[in-house]
């Protein structure tokens, strides 16, 4: 519960991070926006000035310098207006101009772009001047854009470099563990082996022999549920039903009977594509699961049903239930609600249904305080 715990913060920090700089980076092209954004406003104020100028202009008027500030707008759209009526304009397409509604729809943006500069070209004579953004000023509205883009492509790279490596090193981590733990159960369960042969040979009650041999059997069964972790499984069509209840029946007889056993299945054989010794592994994990969450007293339900294409596997408990924030985050690996536990159970349980059986595990239904349902799910298949 830790692990995952600091885990979520150290991904809180980051994301918190990330967005900050977002928002810096923003906030500075807003900034520039603007800064650039006035000075086209001071340059189209001394566009209008010359425009006065040379309106007011006569023989003796040196036009040199207003003509040239005129001439140097090669970008600005700028239309003149008096009398709401469009009198001159510069740097707008020849179609526009030619057209009324297109003008009167290219004067409504450039007034939606900016507010006019007034020319108050004779007493009591105005002409309204309305200028639309530089292109330099429409590349930079996108530039945000275009860099948060790069951003998230290079976080994406980062994000599936980084959960490649270390799904990576998880596997690796869990085939070591999983035939490293194979190989030391082996030795002694070799050793165990022939001591029942021994007792068989004594005059014992063959009764604690048999018992002797059935949990000898369940430890080989352990074992080679650990020898196929790291490798892949060979699935072949199995009878669901009879598979998943042999654990559970197993399961059964070793637990206490504070512990209320029930199932409901369909009379019907239902088969899918599974290997017994690692789906045998899951209904325990689900099992012992629901058992710890109800510490030790309750009740437990076994449903499997079908539709037209799956099969469904529901374990139900009476235990402490789950928060609706917990129904995925509980398959992580670390994560655990037990004082002691490595969280890995669920975390096992899920890479066995969903990677090397191709089928889906979830949380069904919870509630706090009434019990929790899993839900497993395989896909139906034709034994022939």
């Amino acid at each position: 519960m830790r692990f995952s715990e600091s885990r979520n913060t150290t991904r809180w920090v980051i994301i918190l991070i990330s967005f900050s700089i977002i928002t810096l980076i923003l906030w500075n092209t807003y900034t520039f926006f603007q800064i650039f954004k006035n000075e086209q406003r001071l340059k189209m104020n001394l566009w209008a000035n010359a425009q006065k100028k040379i309106i007011n202009s006569d023989e003796n008027t040196d036009l040199d310098l207003p003509l040239e500030i005129i001439n140097n707008n090669t970008s600005v759209p700028v239309m003149l207006v008096m009398y709401d009526k469009v009198i001159n304009s510069v740097n707008v397409p020849d179609h526009i101009i030619n057209d009324k509604k297109e003008t009167l729809s290219f004067l409504n943006h450039l007034k939606s772009e900016n507010d006019p500069i007034v020319i108050e070209y004779a007493p009591g004579k105005f002409q309204q001047m309305y200028y639309g953004n530089s292109a330099l000023l429409n590349k930079l509205k996108y530039y945000p854009v275009a860099l948060l883009l790069i951003i998230f492509l290079c976080g994406a790279l980062i994000y599936n470099f980084y959960k490649s490596t270390k799904m990576a090193t998880q596997n690796k981590l869990w085939a070591g563990m999983a035939k490293e733990t194979a190989h030391q159960i082996g030795t002694p369960l070799s050793s165990l082996i022939g001591w029942v042969e021994i007792l068989k040979t004594e005059e014992i009650d063959p009764s604690i022999t048999l018992e002797i041999q059935k949990d000898i059997e369940r430890l080989q069964t352990i074992t080679d549920r650990f020898s196929k972790i790291g490798s892949v499984p060979v699935l072949e069509p199995h009878n669901i039903i009879a598979e998943t209840l042999n654990t559970y029946e197993y399961l059964q007889s070793r637990f206490s009977k504070q512990v209320s056993f029930s199932y409901e299945v369909p009379e019907q054989l239902i088969f899918a594509l599974i290997n017994p010794t690692l789906h045998s592994w899951t209904i325990e994990n689900l099992v012992k699961n629901a058992i710890d969450a109800m510490k030790g007293k309750g009740s437990l339900e076994l449903h499997i049903e079908q539709d037209s294409h799956h099969v469904k596997i529901n374990v139900k408990d009476s235990g402490s239930g789950i928060s609706k924030n917990q129904f995925k985050t509980i398959f992580e690996p670390g994560f655990t609600t037990k004082k002691r536990g490595w969280g890995l159970g669920l975390s096992l349980t899920k890479r066995i249904v969903e990677e090397y059986h191709n089928g889906k595990i979830k949380v069904l239904h919870s509630e706090i305080g009434k019990g929790t349902t899993f839900q497993i799910s395989y896909k139906i298949v034709d034994p022939a």
